[in-house]
C-alpha cells in the first residue's frame, strides 16, 4: 500500500481524506475490503493484482532510459510515464501491422545513421528527407507555426509524431515536463515520437529534431529531461543533441547571419525569427558558435527558460484537432479507416484512440476526411 501511494506521486494528504484508514492499512492494523483496495488501485493508477504480491514489484521503463538529472539516476517512473509508454507501444505495434498488411516497405531511413557520424551530413541527410527546407521555414508566421509544419513533414515521411500533455485522453492526469520531454519508439514500419506537450513549445520543437535522430539511429530511447545540463550523460544524447541542432540551425548559414558585437538578448531573438525555432536552440548555436562562453551562455539560458514557462499555456481549441495531435494524424488515418472497412473492432478503435463514443469516432473520421 505504502508502495502504491509514493508510485503514485499523488498528494498523501488527498489520498488520506479520501481513504480515511490509509494509516492504518500500510501498517497493517487493518484490512482493506476488496473494494476498497480495488478503488485504491484506480486511484493511485496502481494494478491491483500488483497489492497482493508479497513485496513490490520492480517497475523498468521498458526502453533505454538516457534521463538524468544534475549527473543522478532519476526515481523510478511515475504510472503516468509507464502507461503512456504502453499505449504507445500498444499503437506502434498496431500501426506496424496494419503497414505490413498493406504490403507497406519498409521506411528506408530508419537506422541508417550510427553514433558518432559526422554531424553535419549526418542533419543534412535528415533535411533531405524531411524536405526541411530553411527558406519555406522562414516564411512561416512564428516558429509555433514552423513547429506544426515540422510535425507534419515527420508524419508525411512515415513517422508517427504523438504530442500530448496527459496520460492517453485522461485531462485529470497531467505528464510532468520535469520526469521526461520525449521518447522515440525505433521501428523499420512504425517509427514513433512522443513528444511531452506539458513542456514549453520552445523545448518541443528540439525534443523532436532529437527523437528523430533517434530514429535515424534505429534505437529507441526516453531522452535526457534536463533542460540545463551541461552536456548529456550519455554519449548517444550527446550526439542527438548535436545533430537535432544541426539539423534545426546549420552552423554554416547561421555564421553567415550571426552578429556577434551585438546584444546578446536582441540578436537571440531577431535569429529566432530568422530560423524559426526556439530562442533556446539560438543560444544553443550562439555557443556551438564560439559567441557565447559558459558565463555568459549559462544566465541567459536559465533565465530565458524561466521567462518561456512563465507564459501561460493556451487551453481549449478544436478537440478533434488536438485528438489527431494525439496520437497523430497518421495513426488516426489508418485506424479509422481500417475500423470502417471491418479490419478493426470498433472496441479496439476506442482503446488505442482514447475514448468511447460512437458519435465521437464518426465526427473524426469526418474531420480527418476518412470515410
Amino acid at each position: 500500500m505504502r508502495w502504491a501511494r509514493e508510485r503514485s506521486r499523488l498528494d498523501s494528504a488527498a489520498l488520506a481524506r479520501r481513504f480515511p484508514k490509509l494509516a492504518e492499512w500500510e501498517r497493517g492494523s487493518v484490512q482493506p475490503t476488496l473494494k476498497q483496495l480495488e478503488a485504491f488501485a484506480r486511484a493511485t493508477h496502481a494494478p491491483v493484482g500488483y497489492l497482493f504480491l508479497g513485496e513490490p514489484p520492480v517497475e523498468q521503463v521498458p526502453i533505454p532510459d538516457f534521463r538524468t538529472f544534475r549527473d543522478q539516476r532519476l526515481a523510478p517512473p511515475s504510472p503516468d510515464l509507464l502507461d503512456t509508454l504502453y499505449l504507445c507501444q500498444q499503437r506502434q505495434e498496431w500501426f506496424r501491422t496494419f503497414a505490413q498488411s498493406m504490403h507497406e516497405p519498409p521506411l528506408s531511413f530508419a537506422g541508417t545513421l550510427q553514433v558518432g557520424n559526422d554531424v553535419v551530413p549526418a542533419a543534412a541527410a535528415m533535411r533531405r528527407t524531411l524536405t526541411f527546407d530553411l527558406e519555406e521555414r522562414r516564411q512561416a508566421s512564428s516558429w509555433t507555426d514552423a513547429l506544426r509544419q515540422f510535425i507534419n513533414q515527420a508524419d508525411a515521411i512515415g513517422v508517427l509524431v504523438m504530442v500530448s500533455g496527459v496520460v492517453g485522453s485522461n485531462n485529470r492526469r497531467k505528464l510532468d515536463p520535469e520526469e521526461f520531454r520525449g521518447f522515440a519508439l525505433a521501428d523499420d514500419f512504425a517509427p514513433l515520437v512522443f513528444i511531452n506537450g506539458a513542456d514549453t513549445k520552445a523545448a518541443q520543437m528540439f525534443t523532436l529534431a532529437h527523437e528523430l535522430a533517434h530514429i535515424w539511429l534505429g534505437a529507441s530511447a526516453l531522452s535526457d529531461v534536463s533542460l540545463t545540463a551541461n552536456v548529456p550523460a550519455h554519449h548517444v544524447e550527446l550526439w542527438c543533441n548535436q545533430v537535432a541542432a544541426e539539423l534545426l540551425v546549420p552552423m554554416e548559414v547561421f555564421s553567415d547571419e550571426y552578429q556577434r558585437n551585438a546584444e546578446v538578448t536582441n540578436e537571440m531573438n531577431r535569429l529566432a525569427r530568422r530560423f524559426k525555432v526556439s530562442t533556446l536552440v539560438i543560444l544553443r548555436r550562439m555557443q556551438d558558435a564560439g559567441g557565447l562562453n559558459e558565463d555568459m551562455f549559462w544566465p541567459a539560458y536559465r533565465a530565458e527558460v524561466a521567462r518561456l514557462r512563465a507564459i501561460p499555456k493556451s487551453s481549449g481549441g478544436d478537440f478533434y484537432l488536438t485528438l489527431a495531435s494525439r496520437v497523430s494524424k497518421r495513426f488516426a488515418r489508418a485506424l479509422v479507416a481500417s475500423t470502417l472497412e471491418g479490419q478493426t473492432l470498433y472496441r479496439d478503435a476506442f482503446r488505442l484512440l482514447g475514448f468511447s463514443k460512437l458519435a465521437t469516432f464518426h465526427d473524426l473520421s469526418h474531420s480527418l476526411g476518412v470515410g
